[in-house]
């Protein structure tokens, strides 16, 4: 009988510490299991948990699709809080400093989900799907791998402006016949300086003041905003507009079209598993799903531009903003741009 004893007190101290490793993993854990049974661990452990909450600035209908889709297959529920890229860092830092981690994943533009990097708020991932995306999206040891993107595109209004009219490069923006008819967004200083990446700082300064100097430049607040100006034609060729702005705006008809002009930049959201996250299961299980064909093609359908290349479908190899360099370098390029644009030096 004191055998049996010891022996049961024996296994139940076992049981207790396999459960107390259980409940002590992490997105450090989780993020890199592998092999054949990775995909069966992650939904067990997802299950268990129960739910999941997810910060993100993709528009309401459009995460809360992805969500659904989640949830139905899973089984695990997603408390989702939608804000600006801003205000989700904002909230991010301030619980943070609270010692308080509500969220498991962030979803968001690049700068901020770079600068949540910067206080070692997220956690590093191996996701299998990874291949499947452009090779830009993810970078071995960062943690945020690109989710969506902002692809900018010249966009025009069809009945002032022929397709075949339509400029094929910026520098075609110098000829006269475009004097009085260009728009840009007020704050595309990332565009800037991406495109000054690729085409040369001088070369591209040059060019863009002297677009405007000859001919002219409507600056106005807000992609939306923007492309909604190019159909009822009171700036009938915008610089810096978001082609899923576009996209969306053409299908339901209206005049408007757009062009991709060398080189073709987009600025990327992207997604990222906290290092404290309480549904660790649960974070990298939606990360996944997230990313993959499935989830990417929610996104495609509601015009959003995917990372995954199984469902983009873009006519143009695209150029992705260097966030890290941006955050580094944002008030040089913040005045350059006004500069140019808004306050039109020469």
């Amino acid at each position: 009988m004191r055998d049996f004893v010891r022996l049961t007190g024996i296994c139940l101290s076992l049981l207790l510490a396999v459960a107390a490793n259980a409940q002590t993993l992490t997105t450090a854990d989780t993020g890199h299991f592998s092999g054949p049974g990775r995909a069966a661990r992650l939904v067990t452990g997802a299950k268990k948990e129960g739910a999941l909450t997810l910060y993100s600035s993709a528009p309401v209908d459009v995460m809360s699709a992805v969500t659904a889709a989640f949830t139905k297959k899973y089984g695990v529920r997603v408390e989702l809080w939608r804000a600006g890229s801003e205000q989700i860092l904002q909230r991010v830092l301030t619980e943070a400093r609270g010692g308080r981690f509500a969220a498991d994943v962030m979803e968001t533009a690049g700068p901020d989900i770079e600068a949540a990097n910067r206080e070692k708020l997220l956690q590093d991932v191996t996701l299998p799907v990874a291949a499947e995306l452009m090779p830009e999206a993810n970078v071995p040891g960062r943690p945020w791998i690109v989710s969506r993107l902002s692809v900018f595109t010249v966009a025009f209004n069809t009945r002032l402006v022929r397709k075949q009219d339509a400029p094929k490069s910026f520098d075609e923006l110098l000829d006269a016949k475009w004097k009085g008819r260009l728009g840009i967004e007020a704050d595309d200083n990332n565009w800037l300086m991406t495109a000054s990446d690729i085409m040369g700082e001088a070369r591209s300064t040059k060019l863009f003041r002297d677009i405007v100097a000859k001919n002219g430049i409507s600056v106005r607040k807000g992609h939306s905003l923007m492309a909604n100006l190019v159909v009822s034609g009171e700036v009938p060729v915008a610089l810096t507009a978001y082609v899923d702005e576009v996209d969306k705006l053409k299908k339901q008809g209206a005049p408007i079209d757009s062009v991709f002009l060398p080189p073709a930049i987009a600025m990327p959201t992207a997604a990222a598993a906290f290092r404290r996250a309480s549904h660790p299961h649960a974070a990298v299980l939606f990360m996944d799903f997230l990313l993959s064909e499935e989830g990417q093609k929610i996104l495609a359908d509601r015009n959003v531009v995917p990372a995954n290349l199984k469902v983009q479908k873009l006519p143009v190899k695209l150029a992705l903003m260097n966030v890290p360099k941006y955050l580094d370098e944002n008030a040089k390029w913040t005045k350059l741009y006004k500069d140019i644009f808004v306050n039109r030096t020469r």
